[in-house]
């Protein structure tokens, strides 16, 4: 009878708020990789390379509240380029890094906490180059410049579409303006962010080819517990309204 009661106590400990955390080893850490990614995370003077306090933005902030409430220890380290920060995180344990697409292609191949963020897939053309684009396919024809293993890259791909393959998204400004390119696929906000920071004004969008939300992509053998733990924090600052814009609001304008 005592064994019986004593199970029964156990299991209902375990159904517990809280409790579960014990799931966990006292030292468990996330090692969180991130990139050059504005305003969604970047690196305080604007480098390739940041580590905890000097990563910021409104994905980096967000993070970091998501990961105290959920009591789960982390690095974070912001590193270049964007693949090698993908390759890592899918080939080691205990890593994640955002801010990310969630593509079928993806979904597989990690464990998901989100949406952290919301961004649009755009096609940008160079100061007095005008293009009457309303589909994808029409802008086949033409010269496009993309950032390797970026979300908006893999959607060309997908619909076999060719692009010039960069490292550092930044260098297709140079491109376009360099007529080297015809079209810059890319992102926004993070294109205007990109092109302020380089001096370059009159760049301007010719067509939106999607909007998609952002994620945190966490190695596919992370614990349930922990995907679990940030995606209850997530749901808690929805629910409060939290905001990084709040404390950043010049990265939301």
């Amino acid at each position: 009878m005592s064994d019986i009661l004593g199970r029964l106590v156990l299991l209902a400990l375990l159904l517990v708020p809280g409790v579960t955390h014990a799931a966990l080893p006292a030292d468990y850490r996330v090692h969180l990789l991130t990139e050059n990614f504005p305003p969604f995370n970047m690196a305080a003077d604007g480098r390739n390379f940041a580590r905890d306090d000097q990563v910021q933005g409104l994905s980096a902030a967000l993070v970091r509240e998501l990961f105290a409430r959920a009591g789960i220890g982390y690095s974070l380290t912001l590193r270049f380029p964007w693949d090698r920060v993908y390759r890592h995180t899918l080939e080691n344990p205990g890593s994640g890094l955002f801010s990310t697409a969630r593509l079928p292609e993806r979904e597989a191949q990690f464990k998901w906490v989100g949406p952290i963020a919301e961004y649009h897939s755009v096609l940008v053309a160079a100061p007095g180059r005008e293009f009457a684009l309303s589909d994808l396919e029409q802008a086949r024809a033409y010269r496009i410049g993309a950032y390797k293993s970026a979300a908006v890259s893999q959607l060309l791909e997908r619909r076999g579409i060719a692009a010039s393959a960069a490292l550092n998204d930044q260098d297709n400004i140079g491109k376009l303006q360099r007529g080297q390119i015809d079209l810059w696929a890319t992102s926004a906000p993070v294109w205007q962010h990109h092109a302020r920071l380089a001096g370059a004004s009159g760049l301007h969008e010719v067509l939106r080819l999607q909007t998609d939300p952002l994620y945190l992509a966490l190695h596919k053998d992370t614990p349930d517990e922990v995907v679990q733990r940030l995606q209850r924090a997530l749901d808690q600052m929805r629910s409060e309204g939290w905001s990084a814009c709040t404390k950043q609001p010049e990265l939301c304008q």
